[in-house]
């Protein structure tokens, strides 16, 4: 799967949550960038076969931020356009208090 068909997947996760379709749904999307199966030396230790592993899933889980990361800025940038009576930036600062309030 190519860097580009990931980030699609992760457009369509996050437009198919914002449809109200199931969780599950967007789930299983998302796991079809995670690989089947990982390649790893026969003989290798814990340590070379945890070093394969996540050399071997850095590439998709990378591309799915990427594909939320652009997601957010073209409906941050739509929503600005808009003359909204809150910026994204305070959005974000709420909710980023409101996950720190969370954890305590």
């Amino acid at each position: 799967m190519t860097e580009n068909e990931i980030k699609l997947k992760a457009i369509a996760a996050l437009t198919a949550l914002r449809g109200g379709v199931g969780t599950d749904y967007a789930s299983d999307l998302l796991g079809e960038v995670i690989p089947d199966y990982f390649m790893v030396p026969a003989d290798a230790d814990a340590n070379e076969i945890g070093r394969a592993v996540l050399g071997q899933l850095s590439k998709p889980l990378s591309a799915l931020i990427t594909g939320f990361v652009l997601a957010f800025e073209a409906v941050a940038d739509v929503y600005e356009e808009s003359g909204p009576e809150v910026s994204t930036e305070l959005i974000l600062q709420a909710l980023a208090l409101q996950l720190a309030v969370d954890e305590e």
